[in-house]
């Protein structure tokens, strides 16, 4: 695991924010408009409720970057901040939102910022530049894997899982024939790992 201090510059260095691998941070700080806080605490609370929509799951799916997206409103109301960690560049990570039915959720959630374009904007990017603020120290504890590859992972593990819990599985390690690979570091290593 690596820490980022500054040293890992992102692709365009005229965008702000660290990278550690291929995982990068957005965080972006707003000013909330005037009497827009309750608005916008329900436009969270339903983006949080749509979270278990699966057209949304299916739109994140599709854009296939996205490790995790906070929100949080804060000084009294008056300071909204998105944070995210994604994989790739900043540009295509923006693009990719705006082309799904993720941008009209960021358009309705930061139609609450003042000054926000809208998401489809050709100015959006330098909005969102203009109130990103990089993390001093950004780390992640699995730099090299991306989205897809956690996913990929989890899919073998779960038809891995399922083989093991086969009865030929068992009669495959039982058979004498089978010893010398069963025997080997690399197979004892994958029934390790399988049983942690």
């Amino acid at each position: 695991m690596t820490a980022t201090t500054g040293a890992t510059q992102p692709a365009h260095p005229e965008r702000p924010g660290r990278s550690d691998g291929v995982c990068s941070e957005f965080t972006v700080f707003t000013e909330i408009k005037p009497g827009h806080a309750d608005a916008l605490r329900e436009d969270l609370g339903w983006l949080a409720d749509a979270t278990a929509d699966e057209s949304l799951r299916a739109a994140l799916h599709q854009i296939g970057t996205l490790h995790d997206a906070r929100n949080l409103i804060f000084d009294n109301d008056t300071r909204f901040m998105f944070a995210s960690v994604f994989d790739g560049s900043w540009d295509t990570y923006i693009d990719d939102f705006a082309q799904t039915m993720v941008g009209a959720r960021f358009d309705k959630v930061f139609s609450h910022s003042e000054g926000f374009p809208g998401i489809a904007d050709p100015g959006v990017k330098d909005w969102f530049v203009a109130h990103q603020e990089p993390a001093k120290v950004f780390v992640s504890s699995y730099p090299d894997l991306t989205v897809q590859q956690i996913w990929k992972d989890q899919r073998v593990d779960d038809a891995f899982q399922e083989v093991l819990d086969t009865p030929e599985f068992r009669a495959m390690l039982d058979n004498p024939a089978n010893a010398e690979l069963v025997a080997t570091p690399a197979f004892q290593k994958l029934l390790e790992e399988a049983s942690a």
